[in-house]
């Protein structure tokens, strides 16, 4: 009784740390430009078109952190210290300058950290809770990113009232102190067997049949789908917000809205039956995203940005959660080389997206075209995805390329 309840407690402590951590790394270090960016605007620091180039930036580090982690032989938790380190020091350092090309170096750098922290707490915390017997807390990793968002959008939002400066510097701070808090966590559990993705990436892997080939190219590439669907609101929603409702108080707490939609999302998602089809799963979340999209243009008002925000957050890490089970069920414990490049896909996507969005809407004055336009990709992935499930319920298997 007393050793299961030692790895019941083993088992939450490693999920709760790797949560935190996706919060600081991701919450905070990635996606806190986006309650800071209208503050920014509104200081005259940077334009709309200057604030996609350094959000495009940042997702341009993310695609090269995910790419470089399969050549990185450092022990997980090692990565994860220094990752989260190097992510509070660099909030700190955006407070600390006001030159935009020191921005640029610092967000690409805060791009690479985040998914460095991503892959290797993922990795980490999954074989933890594999070994002590509590797969089911995987929802509550994947739940990181929500409860940082969250807490980007309310810290940041109330902090930046004394100017983004300040507002950077709080967030650099707050994630020190809770870097401070998961810190001994990732010096007692450090498995003998943990291996880098390198190592995972290096195991030798079955002959795959034709149509499993095939359907691995269909995850990669529709994967990259979701990046640039989502990236645009993620990326811009209090600036769109503000623009919809001038003078509201509303649009401050759309971004938070946001972030608590992908806690209960995570933990439903991850309780998802595994003899569920992920392509079908998969559909599903896309839709959800693009409905929530269509809503902040079909409806901008308080209501139509609360029901937009829930959807498009609810599906945010389910969709990674799917796509990454079904990367497992196409190459087993050889799966790294497969995620790998769905996520350096879903990277491409998420840097087209505000390149893509931020001139088209400081010409225009609108998000309107760009919105739409994600909203239609993800729609489009959506379908695509029903297809290639539906197809591979037929004798003759998985639809061909």
């Amino acid at each position: 009784m007393s050793a299961i309840g030692s790895d019941r407690r083993g088992a939450w402590r490693a999920a709760l740390a790797c949560m935190v951590s996706l919060a600081v790394a991701m919450g905070l270090g990635r996606f806190a430009f986006t309650p800071m960016l209208p503050i920014m605007l509104h200081e005259g620091k940077l334009d709309l078109q200057a604030g996609g180039v350094l959000a495009s930036l940042n997702y341009l580090g993310y695609f090269v952190g995910a790419l470089s982690c399969a050549a990185i032989r450092l022990k997980p938790a090692t990565m994860v210290r220094g990752a989260l380190v190097a992510t509070a020091a660099l909030l700190l350092g955006m407070g600390l300058w006001d030159n935009f090309s020191v921005w640029g170096v610092l967000r690409t750098a805060a791009g690479v950290m985040s998914a460095w922290t991503f892959v290797f707490a993922s990795g980490w915390g999954l074989r933890r809770l594999a070994e002590t017997g509590a797969p089911t807390l995987q929802g509550v990793i994947y739940a990181g990113p929500g409860v940082g968002i969250a807490v980007t959008g309310l810290v940041g939002g109330a902090v930046g009232r004394w100017g983004s400066e300040a507002g950077w510097i709080g967030l650099g701070l707050l994630s020190l102190v809770l870097i401070a808090v998961i810190w001994r966590i990732f010096s007692d559990g450090e498995s003998a067997h943990a291996a880098s993705p390198a190592a995972t990436a290096a195991a030798p892997s079955e002959a795959e049949s034709a149509a499993a080939r095939n359907d691995a190219r269909w995850l990669v590439g529709l994967y990259g789908l979701a990046g640039f669907g989502y990236i645009i609101t993620a990326t811009f929603l209090p600036v769109i917000a503000r623009q919809a409702l001038p003078g509201s108080p509303w649009p401050d707490f759309f971004w938070p809205l946001f972030g608590l939609a992908i806690v209960p999302g995570a933990l439903i998602g991850a309780r998802a039956p595994v003899h569920w089809d992920n392509r079908l799963l998969l559909a599903i979340a896309y839709a959800l995203q693009a409905l929530g999209v269509v809503l902040s243009v079909a409806w901008p008002t308080i209501i139509g940005f609360t029901l937009g925000s829930l959807l498009l957050g609810m599906p945010f890490t389910t969709i990674t959660l799917f796509a990454m089970r079904d990367a497992r069920r196409l190459r087993g414990n050889a799966a790294a080389g497969l995620i790998g490049y769905a996520t350096a896909s879903y990277g491409v996507g998420q840097i087209l997206g505000p390149l893509f969005a931020a001139p088209l809407a400081q010409r225009t004055g609108s998000f309107t075209v760009p919105l739409l336009v994600a909203a239609a990709v993800l729609a489009v992935g959506a379908l695509l995805f029903a297809l290639v499930w539906w197809r591979s319920q037929r004798p003759e298997g998985a639809l061909t390329t």
